[in-house]
C-alpha cells in the first residue's frame, strides 16, 4: 500500500518489473530538470509532485517512489480513485491478461471508467464511509451516476460545488490529451479529493434562534452553536467589526439567500432570517429581502454585496484537487489517447448530469 514519510510526502512500493520501472521512467522523464518539452511540462500540473526514489535504512534494496501527498492539506479528505479508459489492459498483453481484464468489468468499454474505491465523510455523523471495487464492478450503465454521486453526498447534502470544480478539473485534463500524440495510458486512474470537513463552509454564531428548524440536520446543533452548510453559499466568519465575509461558489445558476434569525450580543445585533426549503427541486428558496434590528457597523452593506452584488472575481471554488495516477502502463504513441479521451468525456457527462439533476 502507500505509506507515510514523515516529511509530508507518500511512498509507493515500486512494482515488480517490468510495470514498476517503467512507471519510474514515466516520472523520471516527466520531472526531468533539463525537460523542455511543454507538453510534459504542462503535465506536471495533473500529476501529484515527483521526488525521486526512496528506500529505507533497514532494506536498501526496496525501492519506493516519494510523491506529493494530494490529501495533506485536508481537513477531512473525501476520496475516490476511478480508472479510466475503454481497456485496462496494454497493448502488450497476453490473451489470458486481456481475458482476464475484461471479465473483471466488461463494462469498462462502453462506460469508459471505473469506480475502484471511495471514502467519503458525512458531516452529520462525523464519520467515514468506505466503499471498495466491487462496489465499482457492480455499478452498470443505468446506476453510475447515483454510484458516483454517493461520493458527493456528505450525508446531508449533495456538494455541488465539489462536483462542479470537478468537472473543470477533469476538463484540463482532457485539454492536455486533445492537444498530445506522444503517450498512452492503460490502467491510470483519477484520484479526487475534496473537503469533507464543514468548518470551512459553514455559519457560526454564538447564539442562534431558528424561525424554522427544518432546514438544519439532526446533530448540528451542539453547545449553542449552529453550523450549517449551504450548498452554495458559503458564510465564512463574522468578525469582531460585525463585518461578514463570504465566498459564493461558481456555477451559482439561481440566486440563494439565508433567512435565519440570529442574534449576537457582543455585537448587539440582529438579522431576521427565515429558512425554507424547496422541496419539488430540493435546493434553498431565495428571497432578496433581508429584514434588521439594530445592526452594528457595516453590516448590511456587506450582506448586500454578499448576495446581491458579489463581484464574480472574488468568487470561489471547492476546495478539490483531481491527479492523475498510476503509470505502470504507459506507453509511447503517435495518435492521440482516444480510450482514455473516452472515458474523461463520458465522466464529464455523467457528472454534469448529477449537477443538472
Amino acid at each position: 500500500g502507500i505509506l507515510q514519510h514523515p516529511d509530508g510526502t507518500v511512498l509507493k512500493q515500486l512494482q515488480p518489473p517490468p510495470r514498476g520501472p517503467r512507471e519510474q521512467e514515466f516520472y523520471n522523464k516527466v520531472y526531468d530538470s533539463d525537460c523542455c518539452d511543454s507538453i510534459l511540462l504542462e503535465l506536471r500540473e495533473y500529476l501529484p509532485k515527483y521526488f525521486g526514489v526512496w528506500s529505507p535504512p533497514t532494506a536498501p534494496n526496496d525501492t519506493y517512489l516519494k510523491l506529493e501527498d494530494v490529501t495533506r492539506k485536508f481537513n477531512k479528505p473525501c476520496i475516490m480513485d476511478v480508472k479510466i479508459g475503454q481497456k485496462s489492459y496494454d497493448p502488450y498483453a497476453s490473451a489470458e491478461k486481456i481475458q482476464q481484464q475484461v471479465s473483471k468489468y466488461p463494462l469498462m468499454e462502453e462506460i469508459g471508467f471505473l469506480v475502484l474505491g471511495m471514502r467519503v465523510y458525512h458531516v452529520s455523523s462525523d464519520s467515514y464511509e468506505t466503499q471498495n471495487q466491487h462496489y465499482g464492478r457492480s455499478l452498470t450503465k443505468e446506476t453510475v451516476k447515483d454510484g458516483i454521486s454517493k461520493f458527493f453526498h456528505n450525508g446531508y447534502c449533495l456538494r455541488k460545488d465539489a462536483i462542479a470544480a470537478s468537472i473543470q478539473k477533469i476538463e484540463k485534463i482532457l485539454e492536455w490529451f486533445e492537444g498530445q500524440k506522444q503517450l498512452n495510458f492503460y490502467a491510470s486512474s483519477l484520484l479526487f479529493v475534496y473537503e469533507g470537513s464543514c468548518q470551512a463552509t459553514t455559519v457560526r454564531l454564538s447564539d442562534v434562534t431558528l424561525a424554522e428548524k427544518r432546514g438544519v440536520p439532526k446533530g448540528l446543533l451542539s453547545g449553542g452553536d449552529i453550523l450549517e452548510y449551504n450548498n452554495n453559499i458559503h458564510v465564512i466568519n463574522s468578525t469582531e467589526n460585525g463585518k461578514i465575509e463570504a465566498s459564493v461558489s461558481k456555477g451559482l445558476s439561481k440566486f440563494y439567500a439565508l433567512h435565519k434569525k440570529a442574534y449576537s450580543k457582543r455585537h448587539h445585533s440582529q438579522l431576521s432570517l427565515k429558512v425554507e426549503n424547496l422541496e419539488q427541486d430540493n435546493v434553498w428558496k431565495s428571497s432578496t429581502c433581508i429584514a434588521q434590528e439594530h445592526l452594528n457597523g457595516n453590516v448590511i452593506p456587506q450582506l448586500e454585496k454578499v448576495f446581491c452584488h458579489m463581484p464574480a472575481e472574488i468568487k470561489e471554488s471547492a476546495n478539490v484537487e483531481v491527479r492523475m495516477i498510476d503509470f505502470a502502463h504507459v506507453f509511447p504513441s503517435n495518435t492521440k489517447d482516444e480510450g482514455y479521451i473516452y472515458g474523461l468525456k463520458n465522466l464529464i457527462t455523467v457528472l454534469q448530469n448529477i449537477l443538472d439533476n
